[in-house]
């Protein structure tokens, strides 16, 4: 996958996943992807042992993701030009590095 710098990370909310901010800053460097917004913080029953980042759905200009690790789940919006299929190996090269 391309690299570039055209994409920017909101920080509209105090609070992140630990873990998530150094993930989403690398997913920005990918080509096609546009802006990154972490959303709000809810708490799940179920636990995720390590972090995991899930495309959830489409919604204008992108999609919307959920980033889980313990009982602790947030809402990620991505504007990007992507293809669905093609933002999942964005996310999963991001995971990797």
């Amino acid at each position: 996958m391309s690299k570039s710098s055209d994409g920017r990370l909101v920080w509209n909310h105090s609070t992140h996943i630990p873990g998530l901010i150094p993930i989403l800053e690398r997913l920005i460097k990918c080509e096609g992807i546009g802006t990154v917004t972490p959303g709000r913080i809810k708490t799940a029953r179920g636990r995720a042992p390590k972090m995991k980042l899930t495309i959830s759905v489409p919604i204008r200009g992108g999609y919307k993701i959920i980033a889980r690790q313990g009982k602790t789940v947030q809402e990620v919006f991505i504007l990007s030009q992507l293809e669905q299929k093609d933002l999942e190996i964005a996310i999963a090269l991001s995971m990797r590095n």
